[in-house]
């Protein structure tokens, strides 16, 4: 993967980030109603946020070359 393509899949990936934080927020300021989907959401945001520091890491290595 091209340092480019890394910083187009990151900033996609920045966006969806973003909004699944605003989702677990919102879902949040609402419990206990639909306190049953809290960990689906959070497990989905962590991965994002996951996936988001690995190419941060890969982007990171690729410029350092």
């Amino acid at each position: 993967m091209t340092i480019e393509e890394l910083k187009t899949q990151i900033k996609r990936l920045n966006s969806k980030a973003g909004q699944m934080k605003m989702d677990l927020h919102d879902l949040a300021e609402g419990l206990p109603t639909d306190y049953k989907q809290l960990m689906d959401v959070a497990a989905a945001t962590y991965e994002i946020y996951r996936q988001l520091d690995e190419l941060k890491q890969q982007l990171t290595e690729l410029e350092g070359k």
